[in-house]
Parts: structure tokens; C-alpha cells; sequence
């Protein structure tokens, strides 16, 4: 592995310290250049420093991880978010496929994520995730899913609904074709509950902008194909639609 010149970005210090501490003892070739304990001493230290990973604290005194990152016109470098169990940054981080920590920092997932480190895939994917906060219309937005060979993307409005089978999900999309992930239904209600999509049975998660009409007991999509709704969900699926 290259030599790794790293910055951290935490308003913590103690947590800042504790995560400088833990990649300076790592086997690994790494050297922090430094600590900024906010989003513009940050900016200062990226433009001055270059480091090629910035572990960054998404929820800062002055700014947020996202809001730092839109600021930079070029990211020459990889970006391994941290957090303290936010559920709302994990389910972006999951959404865009980023890197990211979770604080208290696990010194094992720390060793995972270095060794991530020089992965295209994860820059690629900052940038992804930047242009799906400055998309005007959900439905705009991008799905990215990691896999075994890299990863797949899908407009959001490309997706029709999505089937669980067991432990594996099918993607149907809008040209009649679907794709196999390996993550649970589960997974991707967490991650599109709030972007227009729901989960009308256990088997099932379906994208409004897809729906045609809503019968007593199914949806009937655009393309004609009949979403069932569980007994359960019934009046929940009445007052989404309606």
C-alpha cells in the first residue's frame, strides 16, 4: 500500500485524538497531517496539506461533512465519513454507498476501511452523492449499491418496485428488466422509505411514481403489473397514496 497522509476532520478532541492515536500505531504506512476541529480550519487544511483520505466528521460546529465537501472543487482524495449513530447520515451513507465509521470507532472496522483506502469506487461515489443533494426532484436521485465486482446506479425514477426473495432483493426497472442485489428487503426500505417509496407487503417495495391506481387489496402499476398489499397495511397504504 501507497503511503497514506491522512486529516482529520472532528470538533471531538478526544475523539480526534483517539482516532490519530489508532492510525499511528496501525502497521500501516499512515501519517496524520492534522486536526481540524472545524468545516472552514478543514477547507484551509485540504487546499494546504492534500491529503489523499480525510476521515470526516459528518455533523461540524460550522457546517456539515456534506456541505465541506461541496465547497471543494476537485476532491483529490477519499473520504471516510464518521459518525455518532446518526440514523439519518448512516441511511445516506448506505443510499450512496460511502465509507464510514461509526463513533465510538471500532479499531478492527478502522483496519477495514484503511485497507479500502485507493479504491476509485469510493471517490466516484462522494461525487454521486453530492449530485444527489443538488438533485431538484427525488426521483432525480441516484441509487448506488455496492458488488461483488463494483457498483451498480440507478435513477430512482428507473425503479418500479423492488421484490424481496429471502436474503436477496430484485431491482425491477422501467425497461422491463431486473437486476439481483444481494441486500434484504429490509435494507432497502430503510434507505428509500422517505424517497417516495413503500413498503406494502413483505415481500414488496414499490415507488409511488410507478402507481397507476390503487384497487382494495393491490396497487396496479403503469406497466400493468399488480403490487399486492398485505391486510395489515391496507389503510396505511390508503392514506400514503391518497
Amino acid at each position: 500500500m501507497l503511503s497514506i497522509k491522512a486529516l482529520i476532520v472532528e470538533d471531538n478532541a478526544f475523539m480526534a485524538t483517539v482516532l490519530s492515536d489508532l492510525l499511528q500505531q496501525d502497521n500501516e504506512p499512515i501519517s496524520v497531517l492534522g486536526i481540524a476541529k472545524t468545516g472552514k480550519e478543514a477547507l484551509h487544511l485540504i487546499a494546504s496539506k492534500k491529503p489523499n483520505v480525510v476521515f470526516l466528521d459528518i455533523e461540524l460546529p460550522d457546517m456539515t461533512g456534506f456541505e465541506l465537501l461541496q465547497q471543494i472543487k476537485q476532491i483529490n482524495f477519499q473520504t471516510i465519513f464518521t459518525t455518532s449513530h446518526s440514523h439519518y447520515a448512516i441511511k445516506a451513507f448506505r443510499f450512496n454507498a460511502l465509507d464510514y465509521l461509526v463513533k465510538p470507532i471500532n479499531e478492527t472496522e478502522l483496519k477495514e476501511a484503511i485497507q479500502r483506502i485507493g479504491n476509485p469506487i469510493f471517490k466516484s461515489n462522494v461525487s454521486l452523492a453530492l449530485q444527489n443533494l443538488e438533485a431538484k426532484a427525488v426521483d432525480e436521485q441516484q441509487l448506488v449499491l455496492p458488488t461483488q465486482i463494483g457498483t451498480l446506479r440507478f435513477a430512482l425514477k428507473q425503479i418500479t418496485h423492488i421484490e424481496g426473495e429471502r436474503n436477496y432483493s430484485y431491482i425491477h426497472l422501467t425497461n422491463g428488466s431486473k437486476e439481483l442485489s444481494s441486500k434484504n428487503l429490509a435494507y432497502f426500505e430503510e434507505i428509500l422509505i422517505d424517497k417516495l417509496f413503500f413498503r406494502s407487503h413483505r415481500s414488496y417495495l414499490l415507488n409511488r411514481s410507478h402507481i397507476e391506481t390503487l384497487k382494495d387489496d393491490h396497487f396496479v402499476l403503469k406497466n400493468g403489473f399488480e403490487i399486492p398489499i398485505s391486510r395489515r397495511k391496507k389503510l396505511e397504504a390508503y392514506n400514503w397514496f391518497h
